[in-house]
């Protein structure tokens, strides 16, 4: 019953997308018919050969699994089709704004019909409405298909330095000045440019952190995506260590496994990883970093999701023998945990380093302006936060999935001084 079930959801996907595209072939039809042939023709031959090409890819995806295809040819699929229906939305909103208004106009018509002459004009009034709203639908799709290329080719690898000073109490005075360099989001399965990605590493190197914190997502799927890139991070070395957690990502839970002992040889390779770039995992736990004879706690967390996100994180156990630590330093993937735990239940932490929203890869950051879809998701979602004496830093990622691009919230590396108040 399952298989039927699975191939009649194909196929009412598969007819709902080519009338979508009949449809929203209207205004290539109408702008390009005063071309000479050969243009008219491929215009017309480029539209339906991309729609065909996605419709297909649509297909593969839904009967044969995401899995089928290489993460390369994967990703750059989704990116495709994300792009391309994206633009025919912004195009089909115009084109569908012309067929109600003109749908309205033909009712009132039927019900109280026009004069010969009146609707003579009329009719050359509606011809001329329908092309200028027709190059206006192409106007309109071309306007997000130029953004999210841009943010493509640009935006993706276009990384930007935050730096950020807090004040604590509570510091002791050795580690007064205390840079911690921050990565998050690495989201190795989604990149194609190696030598941005080097790049990005040579930036946050330059700063010269004494300590480095990796909060989560090292990969997209599976582990061995970031074989190919193990070499550009390890480079990342401090002083006082690298210390890192998990993110919700990186326990191999959106993708299907032959079997559970596969799913858990890939956690396995995941934590492997770790330690062969030299980061010191907090699996639950804590380090002390020890300076002058004074010593601060830093503590991490597995993930710790709200709603569909898991929950792996033992705050509670990874604290237990941090009591007598003047500063708490916390690594959690995702800053819903601030709100839902920590700020409520464990008071003495300081600060708390998060990751996860990636600003939404969208948005606009200029001067006190600050918008992205993100912030109707997470409260805190880009930046420092503070509530009484507790901070949280939500790092906007350094890499990208899904779409992979930026717009508008580029990709940060982040370095926080800590001064004594």
């Amino acid at each position: 019953m399952q298989p039927v079930i699975s191939a009649v959801v194909v196929f009412v996907v598969a007819v709902c997308l080519l009338a979508l595209d009949i449809y929203l072939y209207q205004p290539v039809r109408v702008v390009s018919r005063t071309w000479q042939a050969p243009y008219r023709y491929s215009l017309r031959a480029a539209y339906w050969a991309v729609s065909v090409f996605l419709l297909l890819m649509v297909i593969i995806f839904m009967v044969a699994g995401a899995d089928y295809l290489g993460v390369a040819a994967r990703n750059w699929i989704i990116a495709a089709m994300f792009v391309v229906l994206i633009s025919k939305a912004a195009g089909g909103l115009i084109v569908l704004t012309d067929d109600l208004q003109r749908g309205v106009r033909w009712l009132f018509r039927r019900l109280k019909p026009a004069k010969p002459e009146a609707q003579a004009v009329a009719n050359v009034k509606k011809i001329s409405r329908s092309e200028f709203l027709s190059r206006a639908a192409l106007l309109a799709a071309s306007a997000p298909f130029t953004a999210l290329s841009f943010g493509i080719l640009s935006g993706a690898y276009d990384y930007r330095l935050h730096r950020v000073t807090i004040k604590l109490p509570n510091l002791p005075q050795p580690f007064d000045g205390l840079r911690i360099g921050q990565i998050s989001d690495i989201h190795s399965g989604s990149f194609f440019n190696k030598t941005a990605v080097n790049g990005g590493v040579d930036m946050l190197l330059a700063e010269k952190p004494d300590v480095v914190f990796f909060t989560g997502d090292l990969v997209n799927n599976q582990t061995d995506e970031i074989n190919d890139y193990l070499p550009i991070f390890s480079r990342i070395r401090a002083p006082l260590g690298v210390f890192s957690v998990t993110g919700n990502h990186d326990y191999g839970n959106y993708r299907s496994w032959p079997s559970q002992a596969a799913k858990r040889r890939n956690f396995e390779n995941l934590l492997e990883a770790h330690r062969f770039m030299g980061f010191d995992l907090l699996m639950n736990e804590y380090r002390m970093l020890k300076l002058n004879g004074e010593q601060i706690a830093v503590i991490g967390v597995e993930n710790w999701g709200t709603g569909r996100f898991p929950r792996y994180g033992d705050l509670p156990r990874a604290l237990k023998g941090t009591e007598a630590a003047p500063v708490k330093l916390l690594l959690s993937h995702d800053p819903s945990h601030w709100d839902a735990q920590i700020r409520p239940d464990f008071p003495d932490v300081d600060i708390t380093f998060a990751g996860h929203t990636h600003g939404f890869q969208f948005g606009i950051e200029w001067g006190n302006i600050r918008w992205s879809p993100s912030q109707y998701v997470y409260r805190q979602w880009a930046g420092l936060y503070r509530e009484g004496r507790q901070y949280l830093y939500v790092n906007r990622g350094f890499g990208f999935i899904g779409y992979p691009g930026r717009i508008g919230i580029l990709p940060e590396l982040t370095v926080v001084e800590l001064k004594r108040a």
